[in-house]
């Protein structure tokens, strides 16, 4: 993972704590040669007043803003520059926060993107229109969502799929490994590979043979599972101190493995999928999101294509 140019995502509603910035900040020590980019996307719907209302004082006054939003931004920038680093700031106002942020990455070409992220409510949840999960599906470069920015990085979990069931290209298990060792070394942490299988709950076996041998069917899946990841890790060269097959829904099983284990970046591929498929069963990334407590890096297999545009 060659890091040149990280484009960080300033949160508008907070003039102060921007935990993505600290992130930043301590990455830089890792990336001496890298530059970046501040870019900040605000909108008040008060100061937008439709055809009708678009009047110059309405202008003036979103003018004002983005003057202010530019001012907060070189202040924001001015640690990294007291370092020597090279940081450009970009204030834009736009009413879709999240496609703002998809033409920032378009524009800069970013190796690296980071992004705080917060926790995400029921509503949100059901209505799929938040933005974390937006950038999960969309975003074309590695996708650094920032939860603990103070956390130094110690212990990196990469999360692979050897029997591709979520249909991932079989490619992008070696890329997850390959961007967790990249950062390894530039960092000294030290890479944990898991792998999350969960047999069918035997509450939902409806076949007469399987609740009758349920135990035998659970360890054919087991060995299933445990014959793939083992190959993928020698091919890998992932040693067997580093290996960990984990029972159980990724939603329950991941976070406890991140909690036990003291992870401190979960690093987790997403695919291109259709809005229907989106819709229906979203990404493993987006369900574990809220539920893990270290800082997420999603990665987007090569030749990704954006869902959201026509081919």
């Amino acid at each position: 993972m060659n890091i040149e140019h990280i484009l960080v995502v300033i949160d508008p509603t907070s003039d102060t704590d921007q935990p993505c910035l600290r992130r930043a900040e301590q990455l830089a020590e890792y990336y001496p040669s890298a530059r970046f980019t501040l870019f900040l996307s605000d909108y008040i719907p008060a100061l937008d007043g439709g055809m009708l209302f678009n009047t110059d004082s309405l202008a003036n006054a979103r003018n004002t803003l983005l003057g202010h939003r530019e001012k907060c931004l070189e202040q924001l920038a001015g640690p990294l520059r007291a370092k020597g680093f090279t940081v450009n700031t970009s204030a834009v106002w736009g009413k879709r926060y999240e496609r703002h942020i998809l033409r920032a990455i378009h524009e800069q070409q970013p190796d690296l993107v980071l992004k705080t992220t917060h926790h995400h409510n029921l509503l949100k949840r059901l209505v799929l229109t938040n933005t974390d999960w937006y950038l999960i599906r969309h975003c074309p470069v590695p996708l650094w969502l920032v939860k603990q920015p103070e956390g130094k990085l110690k212990i990196l979990g990469v999360s692979v799929d050897p029997l591709h069931e979520a249909d991932k290209p079989a490619a992008l298990d070696y890329k997850l490994l390959a961007t967790g060792r990249s950062l390894a070394a530039a960092t000294g942490a030290e890479v944990q590979a898991l792998h999350c299988y969960n047999p069918l709950p035997h509450t939902l076996a409806f076949d007469t043979g399987l609740v009758a041998n349920y135990d035998g069917y659970a360890a054919q899946v087991q060995e299933h599972h445990a014959t793939a990841f083992s190959e993928f890790s020698s091919q890998a060269g992932i040693a067997p101190a580093e290996q960990h097959l984990l029972r159980g829904y990724p939603e329950q099983a991941v976070p406890t493995f991140v909690k036990q284990q003291q992870v401190d970046l979960l690093i987790m591929g997403a695919i291109s999928r259709s809005r229907l498929e989106n819709a229906l069963v979203g990404h493993t990334a987006e369900r574990l999101l809220d539920e893990v407590p270290c800082d997420v890096l999603i990665v987007k297999p090569d030749g990704f294509v954006n869902p959201s545009k026509p081919d």
